[in-house]
């Protein structure tokens, strides 16, 4: 026997109740949407011991579910002694605190957005990443701001010195004040970091390449897709969002055309609106993209609830016009007659593995298809002293025909709209 006996120092996952309601205009399964709910908690350190739904047509308003499930669910984290309580629906401010008297001390109740949250605050690495995790917190946080303080009014009720401590504003209004101000420096950092991204988004702007962006739901694959185009070394992980912050990757198409590929944070039904907002700025890069590939997990039985709530979140940015090209990743997951009804149902869209490279050499000619079609049609002769234009045409563009004239290069082309612009001086009907 040893002396001194192992002791592990890894912290004991907590044990979390998820609570979920199901109402008859839901889009989602419940179970599929607690099911979601439980990953989410697994990502965020915690394992799931029960959990507990109920029906309604209108949710109370005092504790979303009902009284009479209020008492079943303090009897049932008193049973598997649990820590916390999830529910799948955002809870306001009264509803939370309601429920917090009920179940009592030390339970934690919390709703979907906190967990996401705290997620996002566990993954976020770049300091804008972290600045936008603590914009959307302290957002969430101040409405919900309350009793931290009710020990020092306890004690001022009692009078005599000691007592007449922030007679001109309480504790709770200084708390709530220095948030707000918090809320403000957060959004000046925030803007001064969105005007440098612009600069470089402007850099990105100019040069021709074609701006491509992953999008698609937390966990579809896109990080791994992008290190099998581009032989980089993204993080990819089996995780809930386990890439928040935009990574940017240069990669040269078949025919020889380079392109930028940026991969974007996931996105998840129910996402909050606060993290909308505080993530607009890395959300741009979708926004500001030539072609948007929405990366679907095929694997997944719930992938058209996955394109649904994609297609929101696009429309959300004031990205739904952008041409789009669904890549279903993960095929290799996927039985040959899955495989075959996905590609009798998605005509257009791309099958792909990430981790075996199956159709990835399909996808790049899709991609350099749709290149193709949003260039324009340009008939120019290039003056022999601008040879770098007439390399840059090759490079970006699809040359139809080319001869060596006296004056310089005469050349029919297919360019970017960037670059087309520039090359209209010296198109062959003005020069004639």
């Amino acid at each position: 026997m040893a002396r001194f006996p192992f002791v592990s120092t890894t912290p004991a996952p907590e044990r979390a109740v998820l609570v979920g309601i199901e109402r008859h205009d839901d889009t989602w399964p419940l179970e599929r949407s607690l099911d979601e709910l439980c990953r989410l908690a697994e990502t965020a350190g915690a394992q799931e011991v029960a959990r507990i739904t109920q029906r309604l047509d209108r949710p109370s308003p005092r504790t979303l579910i009902g009284s009479g499930k209020v008492v079943e669910l303090c009897s049932l984290v008193r049973r598997v002694d649990a820590d916390v309580v999830i529910f799948d629906d955002e809870l306001s401010p009264s509803q939370q605190s309601n429920l917090e008297r009920a179940v009592g001390e030390p339970v934690k109740i919390i709703d979907r957005t906190a967990l996401i949250l705290d997620i996002f605050g566990l993954h976020a690495r770049t300091r804008e990443g972290r600045l936008q995790v603590q914009l959307a917190q302290l957002q969430y946080l101040l409405p919900r701001l309350r009793g931290m303080w009710s020990h020092l009014a306890k004690e001022q009720t009692r009078g005599g010195i000691g007592s007449r401590f922030g007679q001109g504003e309480s504790q709770l209004e200084v708390d709530r004040r220095l948030i707000r101000n918090r809320i403000s420096a957060l959004r000046r950092e925030l803007r001064d970091l969105e005007k440098r991204r612009c600069v470089q988004s402007k850099s990105r702007v100019a040069s021709p390449a074609l701006r491509v962006a992953l999008a698609g739901y937390t966990n579809a694959g896109k990080s791994t897709l992008l290190n099998k185009l581009t032989g980089s070394r993204v993080l990819a992980q089996d995780k809930l969002f386990a890439t928040l912050d935009p990574t940017t990757r240069a990669y040269k198409l078949p025919g020889g055309r380079v392109i930028t590929i940026t991969d974007t944070v996931g996105f998840i039904q129910k996402l909050p609106h606060g993290l909308v907002e505080a993530f607009k700025s890395t959300l741009s890069e979708v926004r500001e993209a030539d072609v948007i590939l929405t990366v679907v997990d095929a694997s997944d039985d719930d992938f058209p609830r996955h394109i649904e709530a994609v297609e929101h979140v696009l429309r959300e940015i004031d990205a739904h016009e952008i041409p789009t090209i669904i890549v279903f990743n993960k095929v290799d997951l996927c039985s040959c007659d899955e495989l075959g009804r996905l590609e009798l149902r998605y005509r257009d869209a791309c099958f792909v593995s990430s981790v075996t490279g199956y159709g990835i050499d399909a996808l790049c000619e899709q991609i350099a298809s749709k290149a193709t079609a949003l260039d324009e049609a340009i008939d120019v002769l290039i003056p022999f002293q601008e040879g770098a234009l007439r390399t840059l045409i090759h490079e970006q563009g699809t040359v139809m025909a080319e001869t060596f004239e006296e004056d310089g290069y005469h050349l029919v082309a297919r360019v970017p709209k960037r670059i087309a612009s520039p090359l209209r001086r010296f198109d062959v009907h003005s020069v004639e």
